[in-house]
């Protein structure tokens, strides 16, 4: 029978993380490709939680979409 890890949290409500050394790996094997992931998540749950004026949503989106295209 195979066991499956409990859900120890959730990197802005989108990246799941298992335990305490799972969070630790993210954080030490991070790359160029994960940061950029990473903030652009950070960015959004912050958004929808309602963090941002609708000036500073127009510059974050603005920002996030250059950032997207460039990994293209």
């Amino acid at each position: 029978m195979e066991e499956k890890d409990e859900l120890f949290g959730k990197l802005f409500n989108v990246v799941p993380i298992y335990n305490q050394e799972h969070l630790d790996t993210i954080l030490t094997t991070m790359d160029e490709e994960n940061s950029k992931y990473l903030l652009i998540q950070a960015v959004k749950y912050a958004y929808h939680t309602g963090v941002y004026t609708i000036g500073e949503v127009e510059i974050i989106s603005k920002a996030i979409r250059i950032l997207s295209t460039l990994d293209n």
